[in-house]
């Protein structure tokens, strides 16, 4: 493995590995309303590649933020 190959492959999974930490941090932020939703949330946010995307559009606007209590 070259260095050039090296340099495409972090180019092209960084961008994937931070959306999911993205999609991780946004469904442990939020309650939904269904038992277990969170964690169907978290397995698909979980999926390689697709699961933030799917999280995105499918599952963005079904939980709620909680409020932090001061």
């Amino acid at each position: 493995m070259n260095l050039a190959s090296i340099g495409t492959f972090l180019i092209i999974s960084i961008p994937f590995f931070l959306l999911t930490v993205w999609a991780l941090v946004d469904v442990s932020l939020k309650t939904f309303p269904g038992k277990g939703e969170k964690v169907l949330w978290w397995i698909i946010a979980i999926t390689p590649f697709a699961g933030w995307l799917i999280y995105l559009v499918l599952g963005f606007r079904r939980g709620v933020k909680q409020n932090p209590t001061a």
